[in-house]
């Protein structure tokens, strides 16, 4: 992880349409108010939208096996066999 970067809280202000950007971009800020430490300006963690194969794999070789039958009737206790009918109101 790289070192932070400070910045003034004036600079903040002046550069904020710059300063956002690099944030956006991955940088991260320490803002300083009279030389003093006041807070950071960090990116946001983006969730993935998916998983890769080989990530996947590796994960699925550490899992517990699972007993079908068991999860089946797991499944059948909360699962109402009989579909509704909406429209029988």
């Amino acid at each position: 992880m790289s070192a932070q970067s400070e910045i003034t809280q004036r600079d903040l202000r002046l550069r904020s349409k710059e300063i956002m950007d690099a944030v956006q971009s991955g940088e991260s800020f320490t803002v300083t108010r009279d030389g003093h430490r006041i807070g950071e300006l960090i990116p946001l963690r983006r969730r993935r939208r998916f998983v890769p194969r080989g990530e996947f794999a590796a994960m699925s070789r550490t899992a517990p096996d699972i007993d079908l039958d068991s999860f089946r009737a797991d499944q059948e206790a909360l699962v109402d066999s009989e579909l509704d009918d909406p429209y029988a109101r």
